[in-house]
Parts: C-alpha cells; sequence; structure tokens
C-alpha cells in the first residue's frame, strides 16, 4: 500500500527582503500612534526590510486610514500596506463608529487592491490600555502588525508565482 502524496503548503516566511511597505499612520492621538510607528518600523527592519523600501503617510484620523491606504496599494509600489492608528473609547458612541468603519474599510481596501493592507488599530477602553499595546508591557502591536505584513507580501508573492490555472 503506497501512502498518499504529501500535501503542499505555504509556510509563514519573515525574511522581508525585496520587500517595500507603505505604513499609513493616524495623527489622531499620536501619543499612542509615533509608538506603534516606531515598533513597525523596528519589526520591518530587524527582518531585512531596508530602510529606503519603507514610506510612511500621516493621516488625521483611524477613518482615514482605509482611503489613503487603498490608493498606495493601488499603485503597485508596495508589497503590503500597514495602517496604525489608535481608538480610545470617550463618552460618547462616536468610539463604535470609527472602529466600526476604519475595521470594514481596511478590509475592504485590501480586498478590492488585492494588496494586503494590515489593521494595527488599537481599539482601547483606555489611553492606558492603548499605550501598553504601543511599546508597554503588552508589547508593541505595530511591530506585530509588520510582521504580519511581511508574511502576507511572501505569502501574497508565493500564490502568485502559482500563476492561474
Amino acid at each position: 500500500m503506497s501512502e498518499p502524496p504529501p500535501s503542499a503548503a505555504l509556510e509563514p516566511d519573515s525574511k522581508g527582503e525585496g520587500h517595500r511597505f507603505a505604513i499609513v499612520v493616524a495623527r489622531f492621538n499620536q501619543f499612542v500612534t509615533s509608538q506603534l510607528l516606531k515598533g513597525a518600523r523596528e519589526g520591518l527592519l530587524a527582518h531585512g526590510v531596508k530602510e529606503r523600501d519603507i514610506f510612511v503617510a500621516w493621516v488625521p484620523g483611524s477613518f482615514e486610514l482605509p482611503l489613503i491606504a487603498q490608493k498606495l496599494a493601488r499603485t503597485g509600489r508596495f508589497s503590503a500596506v500597514i495602517c496604525l492608528g489608535a481608538i480610545i473609547r470617550g463618552e460618547t458612541p462616536h468610539f463604535e463608529y470609527v472602529a466600526a468603519e476604519a475595521a470594514r474599510g481596511i478590509a475592504d481596501a485590501s480586498r478590492a487592491s488585492q494588496v494586503p493592507i494590515l489593521f494595527g488599530v488599537l481599539t482601547t477602553d483606555t489611553a492606558g490600555q492603548a499605550l501598553a499595546r504601543a511599546g508597554g508591557k503588552g508589547g508593541n502591536k505595530g511591530y506585530d502588525a509588520a510582521l504580519a505584513a511581511i508574511e502576507m507580501a511572501n505569502l501574497t508573492r508565493a500564490i502568485g508565482a502559482l500563476g492561474n490555472p
């Protein structure tokens, strides 16, 4: 009895060499988002991405992230786009609207452009929680988003190499 052939699998690859990345950062809550950007840059550089292959665009807030991310993705110059923002709950329902639209918009932009667009947007109840996730005891979610962007760029490239049947 013969064994079935091994199934093909695409494994995570965190080598960033040869890729270009765009990072779109919200200025609102910049005391948090600047730390997320620092983490994202560190993550990209630590995994072989060259400084010249990182492009940063600042937008007013998290609501504006999807449009600029999609425009950057559609240039064809980037392997992935990383969106960084911090939405901190306040006393009104504004938090829910901004968080939901940022998430939906980023997902829609990624599907429409066929370029990985990563959601590195914190949605927290307090500024302390946001800071903990932007380089504090919770790590740096910007760094995490950068690693996910590298993996998605490599996965997208590998799938592209399979060709269209």
